[in-house]
This record gives structure tokens, C-alpha cells and sequence, in this order.
């Protein structure tokens, strides 16, 4: 099986453009030290998801590949989803896969540090609007480099609603929640954006959420 699982990964990143793979690695970073990453070849990327994720290797593959928008990679390659796992089988604190079931900094930047609490608040989207309204000009720079959304579906958001930068901001937070499925709480948000260049206020909002 370990054969089998180490081949397909393999195949999988030998079938991503270059330029994808770098954006593959650079998704990884909330999962894996990016000092590993950084000059990583495909085989040796492949030698690390391995380690890091014994048995569970293919399906972190797939969530960033899904994040990349490569859905006919996880078609071909007939690629599992960590959700599917997540929905099947519940994170248990004892159990010998953490990082991928409760790792606090999945799907935000490596910034993000604080566990969630016990009851998390998942976020509404009266929630998401009212954030989206404080958010200024930099919600791209938001988006890329602190929700690890890409550029290209950014700028789709944009020209599907010309003009409307709140509902832009909106629809970006929807994405990442989309994403984070369970995992999108009030904290992990808050987490994500501490160290964005943003309005303070949004932080103090969503603390304001969390003591709800």
C-alpha cells in the first residue's frame, strides 16, 4: 500500500506545472516547516508528505489541489478528500494523525497560531458581511497571503460583481469558509487576519463574536 500511495503521489506532482508545484508547496507551508519546502524536488516533496502524513499523504495532496482549482487531477488520479475522512472519521485528540485532523493552523497563513476553543462560534454569513464591510483596498493581499485563496479566483470574484468592492470582500470570505468547512470559526478568522494589515476594528469585532 505504501508502494502503491508513494507512486500515485509521485504521479501527481509530475503532472503539475511548474508553476503550480511552487504554489502547492507554498500551500503546504501551514502544514510542513517551510524551510523543507522551499527547494523541495517532486521526489523529495513526495519523501516528506510521506513522513509527515503516513496513509494520509493523498489526501492532504488533494485539499491543496482542490484549493489550486485542479479538480481534474483529483479526478484522474482518482484522489481522496481529506474532508470525506474528516466527515467519516472525527479528529480525536489521542489519535496518531493530528496534524491532519487538528492542526489549529490549517487553512490560514503560518502566522496564525491559537488553538480553537472548546465550543467554537462558526462564523454566519451575517458574520462574514459585516467583516466584509470593514475590509479595505488590500482584500486581495488579505485573500493571497493570509486565507491562502489564489489570485485567479480573486480576480474572478471581481468581474462577477463589477463595482461592488464590499460584496468582493464578501464573497472572499464565503470561499475561504467554503474551504475551512468545519474549521471555519470565529478564532480560526481571527487567527488567520492578526497579522494582516487591516482595520483593527475587525479584530476587536470578531472578539467581540467570540465572547458571544
Amino acid at each position: 500500500m505504501a508502494r502503491d500511495e508513494r507512486a500515485t503521489l509521485l504521479e501527481v506532482h509530475q503532472a503539475l506545472p511548474e508553476e503550480q508545484f511552487q504554489n502547492l508547496k507554498f500551500l503546504l507551508e501551514g502544514r510542513v516547516p517551510a524551510g523543507l519546502l522551499h527547494s523541495a524536488s517532486r521526489p523529495e516533496l513526495c519523501r516528506i508528505l510521506l513522513q509527515r502524513f503516513p496513509g494520509n499523504s493523498l489526501q492532504v495532496t488533494a485539499g491543496i489541489l482542490r484549493q489550486l482549482g485542479c479538480l481534474d487531477l483529483i479526478q484522474r488520479f482518482q484522489l481522496p478528500l481529506e474532508d470525506q475522512i474528516l466527515e467519516e472519521t472525527p479528529w480525536e485528540p489521542n489519535r496518531d494523525t493530528p496534524k491532519v485532523r487538528g492542526d489549529p493552523t490549517q487553512g490560514c497563513h503560518p502566522g496564525g497560531i491559537p488553538a480553537p476553543p472548546v465550543n467554537p462560534r462558526h462564523l454566519t454569513e451575517k458574520d462574514l458581511m459585516q467583516v466584509a464591510q470593514r475590509l479595505g483596498k488590500e482584500w486581495q493581499e488579505v485573500g493571497i497571503l493570509h486565507l491562502g485563496l489564489q489570485r485567479s479566483r480573486l480576480e474572478q470574484i471581481q468581474e462577477e460583481h463589477p463595482g461592488n468592492p464590499v460584496l468582493w470582500n464578501f464573497e472572499m470570505l464565503r470561499e475561504w469558509r467554503q474551504r475551512e468547512r468545519h474549521r471555519a470559526t470565529v478564532s480560526q478568522l481571527r487567527s488567520c487576519l492578526e497579522h494582516a494589515r487591516l482595520d483593527p476594528g475587525i479584530l476587536d469585532f470578531l472578539q467581540s463574536l467570540q465572547g458571544d
